[in-house]
């Protein structure tokens, strides 16, 4: 009896060995953590840069880097800084060399971070992207440039010349405040004690007071929302306003949301916050901060508080909290502004302090349109209410600045058009 004959099973071809030398070399673990630092880097320098050039930060410096979406804070924090604290050198360097193309001008974020790490960085492999593989290549061009404008300045050293471009060493106390919503303040200085020397603020309850440069971006206690960096004066204006538990409370400019979570804890989760955020950015931001501190009570509302109809639903809230933009000059250490190019001169930005006090005027008159009429005393400067609003609870919180003319203009503008009923 014929057996079928079993079907021949041919063996399968050996993959070829590839000798495509455009492939990408593996990195390694340090390679591979500076590849997406510089270009977390990148991101928050674009948002900084951007926001300075149209005078409308979206967030701090610190704000951006302990955003969720950045993974390696530490990384990212050090070369955002130092990248700026560079800036006008690199970009130098850059022009010297006739670097910066019409190609790399769309990524020049990435490009200034890249050319800090060639210049004044640790010796790291400058591998991993085309941005690193374009400026290695130049790496001579820019040494070369670097060293003529060392010699231009008239430097004895490049220690010598990189520090006349050095912003000064502003240093202040670290500020937390505990999120009472999370974690009581005794069980919040227990831990950090472990690590830091703390202590309680004097004047602000749930604020504590650590020693300057204290790096916190990693703490679970500030990943988790149960602490956040804030600093002392940010601190005071919930405290002032001091809405009780059950109230109604309209956050007018709420952004990046330190002040209106705040809020929320010492009104113990309770009544309600209207949150308004004109700026999409921002908006998304405060929507963060509000996710990461726990509280329920907030509704983001994601539009132009000046647009808010004094007659309609909000009308009853019992308190308004009015943080509008400002100067920043009394917080640039703490934001460290004073990093960014628009503050290395000494030149007061007139126009945009008369445009700043313009809309604080009009958001001050908002604000007070949308919950009674009111007399100011020229000579004291005091709001006085009605007799017909005894419940509403108003509180004029004035924090002179640097550049006071910015206040003068607003409260004069107050007082001479309301002299009167």
């Amino acid at each position: 009896m014929a057996r079928n004959k079993a079907p021949s099973v041919k063996p399968k071809p050996k993959p070829k060995q590839t000798t495509d030398k455009s492939a990408k070399p593996r990195l390694n673990n340090a390679e591979r953590s500076a590849y997406f630092a510089r270009r977390e880097a990148a991101k928050v320098l674009h948002t900084v840069l951007q926001g300075d050039a149209k005078r409308q930060a979206v967030a701090s410096i610190k704000s951006l880097v302990y955003s969720p979406s950045i993974r390696n804070k530490k990384a990212t924090f050090a070369l955002v800084c130092q990248t700026l604290k560079h800036l006008r050198i690199i970009k130098d360097v850059l022009e010297s060399a006739n670097i910066l193309n019409s190609k790399w001008k769309r990524q020049e974020e990435l490009i200034y971070i890249i050319a800090y790490d060639v210049l004044f960085g640790k010796e790291i492999s400058l591998v991993g992207g085309d941005a690193e593989k374009f400026l290695a290549c130049r790496k001579d061009a820019m040494q070369s440039a670097l060293a003529k404008l060392v010699v231009r300045k008239k430097a004895k050293n490049i220690d010598d010349f990189i520090a006349l471009y050095q912003p000064p060493d502003i240093t202040k106390p670290c500020y937390v405040r505990v999120n009472t919503l999370k974690l009581d303040v005794d069980s919040a200085l227990h831990e950090l004690g472990k690590q830091f020397k703390v202590q309680k603020d004097d004047m602000i309850p749930h604020l504590l007071v650590l020693p300057p440069h204290t790096d916190l971006h990693n703490h679970s206690l500030v990943l988790n929302g149960s602490i956040f960096v804030q600093g002392k004066a940010s601190s005071m204006v919930a405290a002032v306003l001091d809405p009780k538990p059950g109230w109604e409370v309209l956050d007018a400019c709420s952004a990046p949301g330190n002040k209106t979570v705040h809020l929320a804890a010492l009104m113990k989760g309770k009544g309600k916050i209207i949150a308004c955020e004109l700026n999409k950015d921002r908006a998304k931001r405060l929507e963060d901060t509000v996710r990461l501190s726990g509280a329920a009570n907030i509704e983001v509302l994601h539009g132009d508080f000046l647009n808010i109809d004094p007659k309609g639903p909000f009308s009853k809230v019992s308190a308004i909290l009015l943080d509008p933009s400002c100067s920043g000059s009394g917080t640039a250490a703490q934001r460290l502004d004073h990093l960014l190019p628009s503050r290395t001169t000494d030149v007061v930005d007139t126009e945009r302090l008369n445009r700043l006090a313009a809309f604080q005027k009009k958001a001050l008159a908002h604000a007070l349109s949308c919950m009674f009429s009111f007399l100011i005393d020229s000579n004291t400067l005091i709001l006085q209410l009605l007799s017909w609003y005894p419940s509403c609870n108003l509180k004029l919180l004035i924090s002179p600045e640097p550049y006071n003319s910015q206040n003068e203009r607003v409260l004069r503008g107050r007082v001479s058009k309301k002299r009167g009923i």
